[in-house]
Order: C-alpha cells, then sequence, then structure tokens
C-alpha cells in the first residue's frame, strides 16, 4: 500500500462567495499581533474545513470603499472606473456558526494594506472576505504531526491544535520576533526568537524523526518554505507526500 493510499489527502471544494463583513472587536494579542472579529448577515453559511484555508481580503481604498470583484469565467472582474480594493489572503482562525462571527489575525509589521488597515481597525469598520474557494484535508491517521512556521503560520498553528484531539502526538515551532510575542496555544509549543541561535530551521534539521507515519507541515517566507521542503524530502528522506510546505509571503 502507498503512502497515499495509507493518508489521502481530501481537497474539497466550496462555492465562492464575496462577503461585506463589520467589524464587531479588536483584540491585541501580542504587541504585533490584533485578533480582529468579524460578524455580519453575509457571514451566515461560511465554510473552513481546513485549519490552513484561506480567505481573501479586501481591504478600502482611498475614498474608503471596497471595491470587491466578481467572478467571471476568465477571473475576478471590477466594474469600469473604479480602484480595486487591495487583497491578501488571511487564514481563518475561528469561526462560530452559533454567533456568526469570524476571526482573522493580523501580524502588525508596519507597512503593506493589512498591516496597515489592522493598526487602526475600529469597531464598525468594514472589510470584504472572498472565500475560502477550497480546503486541503489532512487525515487524522498519522502517528505524529510537525507543525513549523513563523508568525504568519501561528493562526493556522493555534486553529490546528485546537480541532486536534487531545491524544495527537504532534511536534510544534514557532519563530517570532521577540518573547513578548509569545501565545498561549492549545498544546506544548517550543519558540524561536528570529537572530537567535538555534534557529529553528537548524533545530528541523537536527530534530529526530519521530517513529511511525509523520506529517510535516511548514508556513514561512516562500523561499524558505522551499529550502525547508528540501531539506525534509531530498536531505532527510522524508516521503514528499507526507509534507506540505506552503510560503505564506514573500520577501521583497
Amino acid at each position: 500500500m502507498s503512502a497515499t493510499d495509507r493518508h489521502a489527502i481530501q481537497r474539497v471544494r466550496h462555492e465562492l462567495k464575496m462577503r461585506l463583513l463589520e467589524v464587531t472587536r479588536v483584540t491585541r494579542l501580542t504587541p504585533h499581533m490584533v485578533r480582529v472579529t468579524l460578524s455580519g448577515a453575509d457571514l451566515e453559511g461560511f465554510v473552513s474545513a481546513s485549519p490552513d484555508d484561506h480567505v481573501k481580503l479586501f481591504f478600502p481604498v482611498e475614498d474608503g470603499a471596497i471595491n470587491r470583484p466578481t467572478m467571471g469565467p476568465d477571473g475576478p472582474v471590477y466594474p469600469e472606473g473604479v480602484t480595486p480594493s487591495p487583497a491578501r489572503d488571511y487564514t481563518p482562525r475561528r469561526y462560530d456558526a452559533t454567533t456568526n462571527e469570524l476571526d482573522l489575525d493580523f501580524v502588525l509589521h508596519g507597512e503593506g494594506p493589512a498591516s496597515t488597515w489592522a493598526e487602526s481597525v475600529k469597531v464598525g469598520d468594514k472589510l470584504g472576505v472572498g472565500g475560502p474557494r477550497g480546503s486541503m484535508i489532512v487525515p487524522d491517521d498519522y502517528d505524529h504531526y510537525v507543525l513549523v512556521g513563523d508568525e504568519t503560520a501561528l493562526p493556522a498553528i493555534g486553529r490546528w491544535l485546537e480541532e486536534m484531539p487531545s491524544t495527537t502526538s504532534v511536534t510544534v515551532f514557532a519563530e517570532i520576533a521577540s518573547l513578548e510575542e509569545k501565545q498561549s496555544l492549545r498544546r506544548d509549543v517550543r519558540w524561536f526568537v528570529r537572530g537567535e541561535s538555534p534557529s529553528m530551521d537548524e533545530a528541523l534539521a537536527a530534530l529526530p524523526i519521530p517513529p511511525g507515519d509523520t506529517f510535516w507541515w511548514v508556513a514561512t517566507e516562500s523561499k524558505r518554505a522551499r529550502t525547508l521542503r528540501s531539506l525534509l524530502v531530498e536531505t532527510r528522506g522524508i516521503d514528499k507526500d507526507w509534507v506540505k510546505a506552503t510560503g505564506y509571503w514573500q520577501a521583497d
């Protein structure tokens, strides 16, 4: 039996819906991470089936309007003569159908439309949200899971730890800018401060491969994610079907 047969990943497509939501709560998690809670009638029926799903966020343009596209046969189409809203991909941190609330966590890094918006966001502000378009559902039949990421991956990691059974064996490596950025998560996390030794990458290279079948999930800057995938698959000989490495952002 192949690795794919033993641990088949399920890919699910969702009906694409564009939503206009309102900020109902703003919570500062750490000095450089803020949680924005959204709600509104458009949110009803929201579906996110996997911890590392992403939604497309549409931010206000200069006049405060949120100009979202409609989806045509050749992709997104914007109304004639309007400035498209800046758009970025973000992880749905939590969706509660009972309260009709969606949480999104933002890293405040001082540049870009998402960080700029999150720095000054207040209750009553609007945000456009599209998707998720689909989910990649990782099976729960692995013997062990290794989750590795920087600050941008913490929403997915936090959600993963909350949704997996408490008996699941998991190792978590998380890189942050300073110890002040540590978050309280559901399971034990080994925290790495950027620029200090050992680095997260060095620790991953030295991590003993757990017994049995292990799923390895990596989310960092794009080039770094590719390098870490190569480390795991080509250097350490881990089955490529058991590794998912994703670029959550791209360095200039």
